[in-house]
């Protein structure tokens, strides 16, 4: 009797571990199809082209809220006479990053139209505020 008890208990272990090893293969061959993101999937950043010379060249990421103004606190700290405290934030979507100014004295521009609302992103769009104009490129 205890013979018969000990090799169900082998049965039923060796089903465990094959039960194991197809759920870890299938998570690996899951893990494997999506593998590294594409070039194009690259998430946007936000690259200083002109403006305060400590700041040109630096990158900022788009894919987290991004708050641009004179206010310490900000993402980008911009010390111009022309930005505002708060004046604009890039915010993440669905669909990309989205640009919105919040109510500066002295505007927000995209592409050298001055903007109202929220607007989108792409790659090679060109933001100005105040003296200081970035470039939206890929990491």
């Amino acid at each position: 009797m205890v013979d018969v008890v000990l090799l169900f208990g082998r049965i039923l272990l060796l089903a465990m571990l094959y039960l194991f090893l197809l759920a870890a293969v299938r998570a690996g061959v899951g893990l494997v199809r999506t593998g590294a993101p594409s070039p194009g999937a690259r998430p946007l950043a936000l690259v200083v082209v002109a403006g305060p010379p400590e700041l040109k060249g630096t990158r900022i990421g788009l894919d987290r809220l991004v708050r641009i103004g004179r206010e310490p606190g900000s993402e980008l700290v911009l010390g111009d006479d022309f930005v505002s405290t708060r004046h604009a934030q890039v915010v993440p979507g669905p669909k990309g990053p989205v640009l919105e100014d919040l109510g500066s004295t002295n505007g927000t521009s995209l592409n050298g139209t001055p903007i109202s609302s929220p607007v989108a992103l792409k790659t090679g769009d060109e933001v100005s505020i105040g003296t200081a104009r970035m470039k939206v490129t890929r990491l």
